[in-house]
């Protein structure tokens, strides 16, 4: 198989907890035979890592995260591009982009761009870039300057809140892009003047890491309030996730349930979603656990009963593919609730392997909740179909297939084109 001798991947952070996919993908590109080199645009801010993290053997650079922090190293890129032929094509790409995005960032991306291209490591002869906003940007502006061919895997956010004459630029100078729902590839399908250039695939479990969990068959019903049932929500706490409606959802439930949540993972909307638990009067029910490595959360997994996250569309477009951790959850045989948005109901079906409902409705989804409370033998039901179609089509194997053949396509084309 025609790889890349050198691939040099541009993340927008790295290490980061909550991107669990991409370190995942990047283990299983090394262990495919690619040989990496990692570039990040941020600098980590989280306190944990999960083992894959110190799996991954790729050597790890960092680009000014801010130009005006590293000045020396920005002008030394500047002298080293400005006159070269590409520097030119490069320039008039980002003047086209300016008028469209008068920000600093703008300039930022750009700054960025000539910092990893004269920085760009020995040998090196492939781009790829995860997220399609600013990533691509620094990508695309980088790939210019060295005449180096790029690729990007779009995933959510980057997609629905970037404006669309610079999703359809960056789509075209891509060599191909991936993304992992079936709506975002159809939307980036219909900006792009070769939509065959967009691909669709799942991101997808590393299985091992989540064995088939030994678990007896449920019997708890919410009626007895010393054996409470185990609601579990994973998560950043940020709008689009739909944590306050998830605790309003409870605020609903009937009396007589006996329930607790608890809730994994940071985020600033902490700050307004523990005083909302207090005003509902559901801060004795409710734990928050704060960041959680990957191990952590699957013990989590193994002590819940039912995982709920009530994704939504926020204000400004950002909404959620298909959430990690509820492919996780399903993997784990946990009846997972959530909503009807995004990539999620390309793996659930509502009533036959988890329970879906509209986004902003609480009352819709303490009905749910309730319902999958009081019906044990369904919860076991709906847990073990959703399980069943993890194990059998969210393998992550199958992504790193995928990406192998799209590398390797892109690359023997490539090749063939420059033999005289």
């Amino acid at each position: 198989m025609n790889i890349p001798k050198k691939m040099v991947v541009l993340l927008k952070g790295y290490p980061r907890l909550s991107e669990t996919f991409i370190a995942q993908e990047l283990r299983g590109l090394e262990l495919a035979g690619f040989k990496l080199e990692l570039m990040s645009m941020r600098r980590p801010t989280d306190k944990k890592r999960h083992p894959v993290h110190d799996e991954i053997e790729a050597p790890v650079h960092y680009l000014p995260e801010y130009l005006h922090e590293e000045p020396i190293r920005v002008t030394k890129a500047i002298l080293h591009w400005i006159g070269k032929p590409s520097f030119g094509a490069t320039a008039k790409a980002f003047f086209k982009d300016l008028p469209r995005d008068i920000s600093r960032n703008r300039f930022r991306r750009f700054g960025q761009a000539l910092v990893l291209a004269r920085e760009w490591p020995k040998d090196a002869d492939w781009l790829h870039v995860h997220f399609i906003h600013t990533p691509a940007s620094v990508g695309r502006y980088a790939s210019q300057l060295l005449g180096v061919p790029f690729t990007v895997s779009a995933h959510a956010k980057d997609i629905w809140t970037s404006p669309g004459w610079e999703l359809s630029d960056k789509l075209d100078d891509a060599r191909w892009t991936v993304t992992c729902t079936r709506g975002g590839a159809e939307h980036l399908r219909t900006l792009s003047s070769g939509p065959d250039k967009v691909h669709l695939s799942y991101h997808g479990l590393n299985l091992s890491r989540f064995p088939s969990p030994e678990r007896a068959p449920a019997t708890r019903d919410g009626s007895n309030p010393d054996d409470p049932i185990a609601i579990l929500a994973v998560g950043r706490a940020v709008p689009k996730k739909g944590f306050d409606i998830l605790l309003r959802a409870l605020a609903l439930l009937p009396a007589d349930l006996h329930w607790r949540l608890d809730h994994v993972g940071g985020g600033d909307e902490l700050e307004i979603l523990k005083p909302l638990a207090e005003e509902l009067g559901l801060a004795s029910r409710v734990s928050w656990h704060g960041a959680m490595s990957q191990q952590e959360v699957l013990q989590r997994y193994g002590e819940a009963d039912i995982f709920a996250l009530p994704c939504r569309i926020g204000k400004d477009g950002d909404r959620d593919g298909l959430p990690n951790v509820l492919v996780e959850a399903a993997s784990q045989r946990i009846l997972c609730i959530s909503t009807t948005i995004s990539g999620i109901p390309e793996l659930f079906v509502d009533g036959e392997n988890g329970l879906l409902v509209e986004p902003e409705d609480p009352q819709a989804l303490a009905m749910a909740i309730e319902n999958a409370i009081r019906n044990p033998s369904e919860r076991d039901r709906m847990a073990r179909h959703a399980e069943q179609k993890v194990r059998g089509h969210f393998d992550h194997r199958t992504s790193i297939s995928d990406l192998e053949r799209l590398f390797s396509s892109a690359y023997s084309d490539i090749r063939k084109r420059s033999e005289p």
